[in-house]
């Protein structure tokens, strides 16, 4: 049975292997930092065709399986094909299977936040748009 790699990080794993220049630009906007503080995403990325076409029962089923996470970043075939290239969010602590889609640009706010428990799953999940995609908070 395949478990999850074991990591310090965050994972942000590959499931969808259809275009390799979109994965390489998701990944590069996930290394990018941001805000005036110039924080960084702490991830391993997981770019093993073993992983291909998981499902989020799949996944959760290796997450119980592996060493304990709160929650994994999935880049799966509406990351590849969506043209915001939103990336799944998985819970796997509080509410397992609990899911949100989220842009590149903002997994280092959510993986420094869920991280560190500075906020929770829901209060990102809670704040994604209609369609289910995170796209930051209000400015005000």
């Amino acid at each position: 049975m395949r478990r999850l790699p074991d990591s310090d990080q965050a994972l942000v794993l590959r499931t969808d292997f259809s275009d390799r220049a979109t994965w390489d630009a998701v990944r590069a906007t996930i290394l990018e930092p941001v805000g005036p503080y110039r924080f960084y995403a702490s991830v391993t990325f997981v770019d093993d065709p073993e992983y291909r076409d998981v499902s989020t029962g799949e996944l959760l089923d290796m997450a119980r399986r592996s060493a304990f996470r709160t929650f994994l970043i999935v880049a799966d075939r509406l990351t590849m094909t969506h043209p915001e290239h939103p990336l799944l969010v998985v819970d796997l602590n509080r509410e397992p299977g609990r899911e949100f889609r989220a842009l590149p640009s903002q997994i280092q706010a959510i993986e420094n936040n869920l991280s560190i428990a500075n906020m929770d799953f829901a209060e990102f999940a809670n704040a994604a748009d209609a369609d289910g995609v995170f796209r930051g908070f209000p400015q005000f």
